[in-house]
């Protein structure tokens, strides 16, 4: 009943689970006739293996040999597993009876006034805290592409995971009284959970990469939610899981956070700046013959990136930014010696506030720098030639709390760019500069050409799928660079495009069935496609425990039969992840019978 009532009864019905600020009951029953308590006393110890400053207290109701005590957390109570025992005390402060010690997880409760994670709204409450299903958003910002994921976070044991991983973290390990101390702020148990889902400093979940080279470990795309994630992290013994990129520590960042009682949801940027030296900017360096002469960590424009937003009150900033703040979960930057990112206020982002905390600067600049080509001399000398306010940052998305569509928040994070004009002569004569980047050696075209004011030139390159089939990487993306230099100005125009190779639609038909698309994910994992998009034709009507047949078709548009064709199934409250593989024989005769040029 308690667990109804604090809408955690899909958490667990066996275990008590509630939220803080809110009543709870609890029912003593006596063996003996219930003394006169003018006499006696009734004592509740809790216990958090940390002293709790808040105040508790509760009342009680005796009826036929049983004692109801109704308990009252205090709405900045600090969240974790707590002890309860109940002592019945003599008038002389005597031990007579006490309980054996019973458990319950208290949660942050957004449903509470006094509460700092308070959200007025209970249709954004069914989606931040309670939807166990969302959809990530990939792609580029003019091609944008769709990733179902299960955040499951009302699963069996996965609330304990979460306090596993708090109770992981290096604050933890070295002092568990301080840590547990600062649980009643969400700004500290947000920050913390940032730096734990990355395994880059500490004993986090996922090990992130970047290279393609995924031998040890899964590849990125192959996850489709958090809750085994989560779960092979618990069972290895806090082991990192090997591999993740930034949509996954972003979905399971926002499983923990949501199984913690903070409201959180998962955003895409669009040509996304990664700035390695916070100066605001990213910055291009090419030499007078136009190549690129960027060493090291060099600043770069991610075609997407992801992070959460978490809903919070900030008593540590002055008034007006609370509300949404960014968490950024993939280690890109150390933020006070470590890789994490955040709570830091949308606003403070889209007002420049870049001196609050925490990590403005970086947010800012994901979302608001500007790219600046530099040409150095070979003397050293950099000279700038020219800025561009308007590529990066674009098409800022969540999922819409309305239905399973996209929501545009760019307008949250950033004014509206300013018109830029840029003079161009009529004529004049160019060197054209191409790069092709197929996550292999750069393919470089130059040619100089002559240009009139208005008149478009066409370079074309031809790429077939032998060119470039063994060397895409998991993204499907090539990228296109073009550079332009007027012979006699310093004005260096430089544009970027990622060029999206199509996935197949993904027929689905479930025969015999109805089924909710938006509790079931699925997705098809054939090399080199691994992303394809679902479309579920429903017949009949689903029966609890009765087999499905599934019947799957797509089209193969690639030269070359495919192999190795793996489903991944997974539904929260349904099943759990299950890979099914298809037998080599099958795919090549789907994949020859549908093959179409």
């Amino acid at each position: 009943e308690n667990n109804h009532t604090h809408r955690t009864e899909e958490m667990d019905v066996e275990r008590l689970v509630v939220r803080r600020g809110q009543p709870f009951s609890v029912v003593l029953q006596c063996t003996e006739q219930i003394p006169q308590l003018q006499d006696h006393q009734l004592n509740l110890i809790l216990h958090l293996d940390s002293q709790d400053n808040g105040k508790w207290w509760f009342n009680q109701r005796n009826a036929q040999g049983e004692v109801m005590l109704t308990l009252h957390s205090p709405a900045d109570a600090l969240v974790g597993l707590y002890s309860m025992t109940v002592v019945l005390l003599s008038a002389d402060g005597q031990i007579l009876e006490q309980t054996k010690p019973q458990t319950f997880y208290l949660l942050f409760n957004p449903w509470c006034k006094d509460d700092s994670v308070y959200l007025p709204s209970e249709e954004l409450l069914q989606e931040y805290i309670l939807n166990e299903n969302g959809i990530l958003y990939q792609g580029s910002w003019d091609d944008i592409t769709t990733v179902l994921w299960n955040f499951g976070q009302f699963e069996k044991d996965v609330v304990d995971i979460c306090f596993e991983v708090l109770d992981n973290s290096p604050t933890a390990l070295k002092n568990s009284e301080m840590e547990i101390a600062n649980r009643g702020s969400p700004v500290y148990v947000s920050r913390t959970i940032t730096a734990m889902v990355n395994a880059n400093d500490d004993r986090g979940v996922v090990s992130g990469r970047w290279d393609g080279k995924y031998s040890d470990g899964v590849v990125p795309t192959r996850w489709t939610g958090s809750v085994p994630i989560l779960r092979r992290w618990s069972e290895d013994g806090g082991q990192k899981v090997r591999y993740g990129q930034c949509w996954v520590f972003t979905g399971v960042a926002c499983t923990v956070l949501r199984c913690l009682g903070i409201p959180t949801r998962c955003i895409t940027n669009y040509s996304s700046a990664h700035d390695t030296d916070a100066n605001i900017s990213v910055d291009y360096l090419f030499n007078d013959q136009l190549e690129s002469v960027s060493e090291g960590r060099k600043d770069s424009i991610w075609n997407y990136h992801c992070w959460v937003e978490s809903w919070m009150k900030r008593d540590d900033l002055p008034e007006g930014y609370d509300g949404w703040q960014v968490l950024d979960p993939t280690p890109q930057e150390r933020s006070d010696g470590i890789f994490c990112c955040g709570p830091c206020p949308v606003r403070a982002v889209k007002e420049g506030e870049v001196g609050f905390k925490y990590d403005t600067p970086f947010v800012f600049s994901e979302v608001n720098a500007d790219l600046i080509v530099w040409i150095v001399h070979p003397d050293g000398e950099r000279i700038q030639v020219s800025q561009n306010s308007k590529v990066i940052g674009r098409n800022i998305s969540t999922k819409s709390v309305y239905g399973d569509f996209r929501e545009d928040i760019t307008a949250n994070y950033k004014y509206p760019e300013g018109k830029n004009k840029r003079p161009y002569p009529e004529l004049f004569c160019a060197q054209w500069h191409l790069q092709t980047n197929l996550t292999s050696p750069l393919r470089t075209i130059n040619s100089k050409i002559s240009l009139h004011h208005f008149i478009a030139h066409k370079e074309v390159l031809r790429l077939q799928y032998g060119h470039y089939g063994a060397c895409v990487s998991e993204h499907h993306m090539i990228r296109v660079t073009a550079l332009l230099q007027p012979t006699d100005q310093d004005n260096i125009i430089l544009q970027e495009i990622n060029i999206p190779l199509k996935m197949p639609v993904l027929h689905i038909k479930v025969m015999n069935c109805s089924i909710n698309t938006s509790t079931v994910s699925m997705a098809l994992a054939l090399l080199p496609m691994t992303d394809i998009c679902s479309k579920f034709q429903i017949i009949g009507k689903a029966i609890v425990s009765h087999k499905l047949t599934a019947h799957i078709s797509f089209n193969n548009s690639l030269p070359v039969s495919l192999q190795g064709g793996v489903f991944t199934v997974e539904g929260a409250g349904l099943t759990e992840a299950k890979e099914i593989k298809t037998q080599y024989v099958l795919v090549l005769e789907i994949m020859q019978s549908m093959y179409s040029t």
